[in-house]
């Protein structure tokens, strides 16, 4: 009966053979079999890290966080660079809307100056009315002339004084024209009661809304109008301030007729007929 043997280990192919440790080898072939074992490791295949694919190319774990640290910092880039770029816009935006809103702001600004100044002027003009209206109010001098009946010497009624020394016009003939010489004398436009009366009678017989219908003057679509039968086109011109601007105002009618007078003849006293 033949002896017996133990089975030897079938050896795997593609697997190297594992030296046999002796007694012998045992301290001074230790170096030699670590580094053997090291090297082994080194020169296995590295798994493919693209899944079950056998043709994909196999990265080490070095390279593939070497990859993986690239990309993170090409993401951080490019999230700095967005981010950079919308605090950049936002800014624009914000600068944009901060200097509308100056120009708003500058804007109001101009437009209530405007508004206070042009408040100014109306207020000053009013306040020069209201001097030229009080100015013909102050008490003048009595007016020197004779009666509307002529009579020599004598002074015309038609004004008083109040109790607070302004002069009180009565609304008659009388009155107008010894108000509208008070304003004549204020504004240096010569004349006399005489000259206004007298040109009075010939062209209304002092009716204050006397109007000629058949005349050159109506007949060009201006008709003469008032005690003294004045146009709109000359009454416009030589209106004179603190009287009404309206034709039929027996007042403004008598200063307005003698204003023009005196730019045309030197005086409404100088006039004795049609002018």
């Amino acid at each position: 009966m033949p002896a017996h043997r133990p089975p030897r280990h079938r050896r795997v192919p593609g697997l190297p053979t594992v030296p046999a440790i002796t007694a012998g080898s045992v301290g001074s072939r230790v170096t030699a079999t670590a580094l053997g074992v090291a090297a082994l490791a080194l020169t296995v295949p590295l798994l493919s890290v693209t899944g079950n694919d056998p043709g994909a190319p196999t990265t080490s774990p070095v390279a593939r966080a070497l990859v993986d640290a690239e990309a993170i910092a090409e993401h951080r880039e490019t999230v700095e660079r967005q981010w950079t770029d919308a605090v950049r816009e936002h800014a624009v935006e914000r600068h944009a809307v901060i200097a509308h809103a100056d120009a708003a702001d500058h804007r109001e600004a101009e437009e209530a100056r405007a508004a206070e100044e042009a408040e100014e002027a109306r207020a000053a003009e009013e306040a020069e009315r209201a001097a030229d209206r009080s100015a013909s109010r102050q008490v003048v001098p009595a007016v020197a002339a004779s009666a509307p009946t002529g009579t020599a010497g004598a002074v015309p009624t038609g004004v008083s004084t109040d109790s607070t020394g302004y002069k009180v016009y009565t609304d008659d003939l009388d009155g107008w024209i010894l108000e509208a010489l008070d304003i004549m004398s204020f504004h240096g436009i010569p004349g006399s009661y005489d000259g206004l009366h007298r040109n009075i009678m010939r062209e209304s017989s002092g009716n204050p809304n006397a109007i000629n219908l058949w005349d050159i003057n109506a007949q060009n679509g201006t008709p003469s109008i008032g005690l003294l039968q004045v146009i709109q086109p000359t009454f416009d011109a030589y209106h004179v301030p603190g009287t009404p601007h309206d034709l039929y105002d027996p007042v403004a009618n008598l200063v307005a007729a003698a204003n023009y007078a005196a730019h045309r003849y030197g005086s409404i006293d100088n006039v004795n007929g049609p002018y």
